[in-house]
């Protein structure tokens, strides 16, 4: 459906700004989560491969940009980010993140109940309860952000010509 006097797609309401007091508690919720995974021994830099994979799988543009960023700033590699999408296709990523990674896309597509099972026992070999908790709560912290970014078509700044 088209604006009539544009001619393009009408403008989707930016939820986080039209109900600033319930994106708030998201962001709050996302900090405590950040320290939650922190405090259960989770780097910065598993937390947001986490994200990425999540946003990735959820096809969130908005979010892909801003923690892509967030993991190089955290020292993650750009070789590493670039194969995150077949992570199961290499040997790149440790046992941890892996059980990581496996989890947070399971919690991402609950319906799949087989995918999360394996993946969850698949977990409790590596992983911490504190772990395990965590991970799940980045994976339901992003998909929330995902949601929000998707729903609400927040833009992706463009590049910035040098």
């Amino acid at each position: 459906m088209n604006d009539r006097t544009t001619g393009s797609a009408p403008r989707r309401i930016f939820i986080d700004k039209q109900s600033p007091k319930a994106y708030h508690a998201l962001v709050q919720t996302s900090e405590a989560v950040r320290a939650t995974a922190a405090d259960a021994g989770l780097d910065r830099t598993t937390v947001e491969l986490l994200n990425l994979r999540v946003s990735q799988l959820n096809g969130c543009a908005y979010c892909l940009d801003v923690h892509t960023k967030a993991a190089l700033r955290a020292g993650e590699s750009p070789r590493r980010l670039g194969v995150l999408a077949a992570w199961r296709d290499t040997e790149m990523f440790t046992g941890t993140e892996r059980a990581a990674l496996a989890l947070a896309e399971a919690t991402t597509d609950p319906t799949n109940a087989d995918a999360q099972e394996s993946a969850y026992e698949a977990a409790r070999q590596v992983l911490t309860e504190d772990q395990i908790s965590a991970v799940i709560w980045v994976a339901v912290t992003i998909n929330a952000f995902n949601r929000v970014s998707i729903l609400s078509r927040h833009p992706v700044p463009p590049l910035r010509e040098n």
